[in-house]
């Protein structure tokens, strides 16, 4: 293979001839072999997208020929197209706060603006990485605003995932708002609901978990670009810290801000924090329904068996006709691993220190994972789980119908003690509260049964009570 001699200051090196990569690219992926993944597509993307915003302003402030700035522009078109990504090799987690990953662009991008001009790879005299493709910023700018830029990018297909499931949970809440069912508190009989209700509070959650990504989203757009290092703008002309985040708007058609304080918008990233904590909020409100909905589909004979989730795979290498509930348990996996990158992104912005939060790369590996990954199981789940859900209505009916909770009912009109005593009674003898009732002479028939009249407790009208299909 032929090589190519790159010094920098710490030494040199030899890269390979054809490669757009230079000397701190191959240092870094020497130093941080760590998880053998490589920088996430759309933070490449933006990174592009913001040396070529840098170009435009740093050519009509007349500090980069046009010649340079249209070879540059060039380079980092095709980086947004999908060329030359496999010329980004630094891992995902890197130390030095992403400089590594910010070189590595610079780098790629000088070389194949050189080769645009006719030159030959490494020969910085025509297209410098530092000194033309850097110009104006640092990566302590430039690297957090690629962050911010690839959350705002990645959340929509999250967002889309969720709008999707609270539509398909609104549909079942519908579907079975005449379906009688046993509310549990604490695992255990409480008082009789329908099964639309716990559905529609399904949807609930999402629809606020939604509000909750927006609204944290809207930290995304405020940027520390033209800061440079500390957020005191050296080595940046004024012209560059003026136009620079509006340069950067036009080419990614988001409306971005300057930080109001650059010191503080590079030195404090909890506004990833906040982001990450809606995420986190929407993993666990998804994995506690998860939780519902296996409990809910437990057996199907031995259990509560009150749904039926469509069956997907074989349950059982041992156990024939076994089928398990592994939509749910997907989305559950996938929300502990969501809190998990939330805790690693928390220590990771408390431990900045002084001007700088160093620890950005494993803040956006984690991050950009954990908005991935929940859209993907928001999908699964949306297609293959709660779309196909069955109620069991006659079993919901029986289940109220035999449980010692409707004894709650009786407490207006005979007393918490003496409705607690029939409670127990149903339990100990197996007879239902009504049969208690009728036996003891304590109502009427049509007392009874407007007392413990299921459809009114459930809060459904009459014409959606049903029972295997019919009006009960």
């Amino acid at each position: 293979m032929n090589m190519r001699i790159e010094a920098d200051s710490i030494g040199t090196l030899a890269v390979p001839t054809e490669a757009y990569y230079g000397v701190q690219s191959l240092r870094a992926k020497e130093n941080f072999a760590i998880t053998g993944t490589n920088l996430h597509r759309a933070l490449i993307r933006n990174l592009a997208r913001i040396k070529k915003a840098a170009a435009i302003v740093n050519a009509q402030s007349g500090n980069l020929a046009v010649s340079k700035k249209d070879a540059i522009v060039q380079a980092c078109n095709e980086i947004v197209a999908g060329r030359l990504h496999e010329a980004f090799i630094v891992d995902a987690i890197q130390g030095g706060a992403g400089t590594s990953a910010n070189m590595n662009a610079n780098e790629v991008i000088a070389n194949r603006a050189i080769e645009i001009l006719g030159g030959r790879k490494g020969d910085y005299r025509i297209v410098h990485p530092n000194d033309d493709v850097n110009l104006c910023q640092s990566t302590n700018d430039v690297f957090p605003t690629a962050g911010k830029m690839t959350v705002l990018q990645l959340l929509p297909e999250l967002l889309a995932e969720l709008e999707k499931l609270e539509r398909a949970l609104g549909a079942k809440s519908e579907e079975f708002a005449g379906v009688i069912k046993m509310g549990r508190t604490q695992m255990q009989d409480a008082v009789p609901t329908n099964l639309g209700r716990t559905f529609r509070a399904y949807r609930s959650f999402v629809k606020r978990d939604i509000r909750h990504l927006l609204n944290a989203a809207e930290e995304m757009k405020s940027l520390n670009l033209g800061g440079t290092a500390i957020g005191n703008a050296i080595n940046a002309t004024p012209e560059y810290v003026a136009n620079i985040t509006a340069a950067l708007s036009e080419e990614a058609g988001i409306s971005f801000m300057q930080a109001e304080d650059l010191f503080d918008a590079t030195q404090n990233v909890d506004g990833f924090v906040r982001v990450s904590a809606a995420i986190k909020t929407a993993a666990v409100n998804l994995s506690k329904m998860s939780n519902d909905l296996r409990l809910l589909s437990s057996g199907p004979r031995a259990g509560i068996g009150e749904i039926n989730l469509p069956a997907k795979q074989n349950g059982s290498s041992i156990m024939p006709g076994k089928v398990n509930p592994v939509i749910p348990e997907v989305v559950s996996q996938v929300a502990f691993r969501v809190i998990g990158n939330d805790l690693t992104i928390t220590m990771a912005a408390e431990s900045g220190q002084l001007e700088l939060n160093a620890f950005e790369p494993i803040i956006f590996h984690s991050l950009f994972e954990s908005i991935d990954c929940l859209a993907h199981a928001v999908a699964t789940l949306t297609v293959n789980c709660i779309q196909g859900i069955q109620a069991n209505a006659l079993v919901c009916y029986k289940q109220v119908e035999e449980s010692a909770g409707i004894a709650t009912a009786l407490c207006p009109t005979l007393g918490y003690q003496q409705a607690s005593a029939i409670a127990k009674e149903s339990l100990k003898t197996g007879k239902t509260v009504r049969e208690l009732v009728l036996e003891k002479g304590l109502f009427s028939v049509e007392e009874t049964e407007s007392i413990l009249d299921l459809k009114r407790m459930a809060g459904i009208p009459a014409e959606l009570v049903r029972r295997a299909g019919k009006a009960v």
